[in-house]
């Protein structure tokens, strides 16, 4: 048998650090398989919870930015890109209009679409239709990532996502998260869902959310609660990440990246890909 072809994933985020919490682990994986990653955020994420003393608006996006290239070299991405929409904050409104929540989601696209077309991209990550937990700009990347892609051609597109165990039991994901925000998408009968297990990988990953410095403040934080825990449990809580395939698009690319990857993925029970937990 020949050698699987080297495949590139671009993976679409909303702001720097969340592509830190859902899919730093899978893009290491797969980097260190030989893949090309290409990390996109829609923003800079200015709108951000840090200590005012940092900066803000675009004092603090030019901060932010610095911290994504670090944390894309963390993961061992080839590159990054910043689209410069206008972050719209927790509740939508803090741009107004113009915040990337509210753009025309056809221009948009097509801006992304340009950017699948110059990387030839294989793969396109985006989120769930519920956003993960449904920040507003979250709710934007899936809306843009879907039509983007089929602008572009792009065969597979896998939503990120969260333990769908974890939404069925009722237990709010990232629990530091302001009540307003959170949300549980009602399960849908055509998805398959995969798990990445990427405990392989979490000094990388937890190496990716230590970049984003700025988020780090003291208080009641995500992203600094999470940096706390001892290693094995942060192991247990963040060595698995979760994606959406939908349809049978992309199976054969799917099939190459489930092979491609040292720690591999798994599906849930009822899907038709399982593979055996590691040991």
């Amino acid at each position: 048998m020949g050698e699987r072809p080297r495949r590139t994933i671009v993976s679409f985020h909303a702001h720097p650090d969340d592509e830190a919490l859902l899919t730093a682990g899978t893009l290491a994986a797969l980097a260190a398989a030989g893949h090309r990653t290409v990390l996109v955020t829609a923003t800079a994420g200015e709108q951000g919870l840090a200590d005012p003393r940092l900066g803000t608006g675009a004092e603090l996006a030019e901060r932010r930015a610095r911290e994504l290239a670090d944390a894309a070299r963390a993961m061992g991405c080839a590159r990054h890109e910043i689209l410069g929409y206008l972050d719209s904050g927790i509740d939508g409104a803090a741009s107004g209009r113009d915040g990337f929540a509210h753009v025309d989601v056809e221009p948009a696209a097509e801006r992304l679409a340009a950017v699948l077309r110059r990387e030839e991209a294989d793969v396109l990550t985006v989120y769930d239709p519920a956003g993960g937990y449904g920040h507003p700009d979250h709710l934007q990347v899936h809306r843009v990532g879907i039509r983007a892609a089929r602008l572009a051609g792009t065969p597979l597109v896998l939503e990120a996502t969260v333990d769908p165990r974890v939404l069925l039991a009722g237990t709010p994901w990232f629990p530091l998260l302001p009540g307003g925000v959170r949300r549980r998408p009602a399960p849908e009968p055509d998805r398959t869902t995969l798990r990445v297990d990427v405990r392989a990988f979490v000094p990388a990953k937890r190496a990716a959310i230590a970049a984003h410095r700025s988020q780090l403040r003291p208080g009641l934080r995500t992203l600094r609660a999470l940096l706390a825990l001892p290693s094995p449990v942060f192991a247990a809580v963040l060595g698995r990440e979760w994606f959406v395939h939908r349809g049978h698009e992309g199976q054969e690319i799917l099939d190459g990246l489930l092979e491609a990857v040292s720690s591999p993925l798994a599906a849930l029970d009822g899907a038709g890909l399982r593979l055996p937990e590691p040991r």
